[in-house]
């Protein structure tokens, strides 16, 4: 099982990539969107997007997922934050994961995107990524980590 921080904490994963061209996902494996809508009022408790998919179509489906993991192909295509964003906007509180090609330094703006889980493929990343998500304490900018800005902050 792949590697991966959560919580500000490097843990081990239950979960195995998606299998994109299978009907239906096969046990422990992340089921894509198209494989979790199949199943309906069927499907498990978690789903991973890639980009092109949007939210819409999951937004029935958030108060029964515990995890929405988010694909990041190439660390140049921002939509996952986008998808982090509304997500969170929209009311989901489970986890989310950033899983992918992003940057070590990427994940700090991930994280006021609402992600609180990141995956990078090459898991020799992970202990740089654990630094990256501490270089800043406080924000000037609202966000949805933190929604009010600094100055309407301070007292």
């Amino acid at each position: 099982m792949p590697g991966l921080i959560k919580h500000g904490a490097i843990t081990r994963d239950d979960w195995l990539p998606p299998v994109a061209d299978a009907e239906l996902a096969p046990p422990e494996h992340l089921p894509t969107l198209s494989q979790c809508l199949a199943l309906a009022e069927e499907a498990g408790p978690a789903v991973q997007l890639e980009p092109g998919e949007g939210v819409a179509d999951l937004l029935p489906l958030l108060a029964r997922l515990s995890l929405v993991a988010i694909n990041f192909p190439v660390f140049t295509d921002g939509r996952g934050f986008s998808y982090g964003r509304e997500l969170r906007e929209r009311g989901y509180s489970g986890e989310l994961r950033a899983v992918g090609n992003f940057l070590p330094d990427q994940m700090h703006y991930l994280q006021r995107c609402g992600f609180d889980a990141f995956q990078f493929s090459d898991q020799t990343r992970l202990e740089e990524g654990l630094r990256q998500l501490n270089l800043f304490s406080e924000h000037y900018q609202g966000a949805i980590d933190q929604p009010l800005p600094l100055f309407r902050r301070r007292a």
